[in-house]
């Protein structure tokens, strides 16, 4: 089965040669230069995933980022020359994956693809190496690791993937109090720094969607100076 990958970005030459690295490892890529180009190539192909520049010249990446996440669930990788934490954050707030910071390295670049589409087809009903029915309800809070769908109160709710993973993480470990640390590189698989505010805009955005009272949560509790739980 084909994995289609998205690049959007005005520059040609950067999206040429992110392209001719995806291509080498068998992904099948669809350019696109502005962010109507890729609001249609979203909706003309099976897009797995989305790397999205924030500089475009019909409309902010962050703003693309928003619209499809609109209708879409697969990963979205943001690439930025801007390096201030805000946008960064901003970016993940707003549903991306992950970011680079231009100039990169085309290699880096697609191990965080596969990175992502990993955590995504493991998770993504109907793929290949899903795993077993694993579900959850605490108190109307439903999630369900099958079919990768999320309801409070019946209401079903419209998680990223990464969303989804952090939810997903925090009822596994029902009771117990996670710390960013632990939260981090368990669903980014990466190594934590410990001015990363990731988790917390993503709690943040968690909670939004959760109609979470921020002060007064019911579900996602934070422990200051310790980490996150659900009870």
């Amino acid at each position: 089965m084909e994995t289609h990958i998205m690049i959007t970005d005005d520059e040609e030459a950067i999206a040429d040669l992110v392209a001719v690295y995806l291509t080498n490892d068998g992904y099948t890529v669809h350019k696109c230069v502005t962010g109507a180009q890729a609001l249609a190539c979203v909706e003309e192909y099976p897009i797995d995933l989305a790397i999205l520049d924030v500089m475009l010249p019909d409309m902010d990446g962050f703003a693309l980022c928003q619209r499809i996440r609109e209708k879409h669930l697969f990963p979205i990788l943001m690439l930025t020359a801007r390096v201030e934490d805000a946008d960064k954050i901003l970016g993940l707030t707003l549903g991306a994956d992950d970011y680079l910071t231009k100039p990169f390295n085309p290699l880096e670049l697609v191990a965080r693809v596969k990175t992502q589409l990993r955590r995504y087809t493991r998770y993504n009903p109907g793929a290949q190496g899903a795993e077993e029915t694993q579900e959850h309800d605490i108190r109307g809070l439903q999630i369900s690791r099958q079919t990768h769908r999320c309801a409070l109160f019946g209401e079903e709710l419209s998680l990223t993937p990464r969303e989804f993973d952090i939810l997903w993480y925090l009822c596994q470990h029902r009771g117990k109090v996670v710390s960013s640390e632990e939260l981090f590189e368990a669903v980014w698989g990466e190594r934590y720094l410990d001015n990363n505010n990731t988790v917390m805009s993503h709690i943040a955005r968690l909670r939004e969607k959760m109609h979470e009272n921020g002060r007064k949560p019911k579900f996602i509790k934070t422990v200051w100076g310790v980490g996150y739980t659900i009870e």
